[in-house]
């Protein structure tokens, strides 16, 4: 029997409780998940590559079929490496979806034999996003219902917040 992998990619920065709603639900689907942190040039993160892989690991722990890594090359070349089938991507509005799309087809062309999903995530988290979470982080704001408690405070000792502030 053919073990049914997914593998969820993104900057992951930070990990918000809206990828963890879907990490959660896409655990449901496949037999194994895998959540891939991109090493994004392009990208200016806060977070260094093995940061935010840790704080992956640190949300994951819980779930068997759940593993975190971290990748640099092609996601189809990835996903062929680790005999994934799926790619998941979260859909939080109609504006995610044209660049989305685009994604989705180029690697359809790159690789057919891996399909992408769309998930939508809890109305809840529809409009969450790293980056509002890091500016409300920034400016002192509260993120405890955004993100899991140990995002929170690594948030807080990134911004030099007091601990149980960010």
């Amino acid at each position: 029997m053919v073990m049914r992998t997914a593998i969820y990619p993104g900057s992951f920065d930070p990990l918000t409780n809206g990828h963890l709603d879907l990490i959660h639900r896409a655990a449901k689907l496949f037999d194994r998940l895998i959540v891939v942190v991109a090493k994004n040039e392009g990208k200016q993160p806060l977070f260094t590559l093995e940061e935010r892989l840790r704080l992956v690991q640190q949300s994951v722990d819980g779930l068997p079929n759940v593993e975190a890594d971290t990748f640099d090359t092609l996601l189809v070349d990835y996903a062929e490496k680790k005999q994934g089938q799926t790619i998941i991507r979260g859909l939080r509005a109609v504006s995610d979806f044209e660049f989305e799309f685009q994604l989705a087809l180029m690697n359809r062309k790159l690789n057919g034999r891996v399909e992408t999903i769309f998930m939508m995530p809890k109305e809840t988290y529809t409009f969450l996003s790293s980056r509002i979470v890091k500016e409300i982080a920034r400016l002192g704001g509260n993120v405890d219902c955004f993100v899991p408690p140990h995002v929170r405070e690594a948030l807080a000792r990134k911004f030099g917040l007091p601990k149980g502030k960010s």
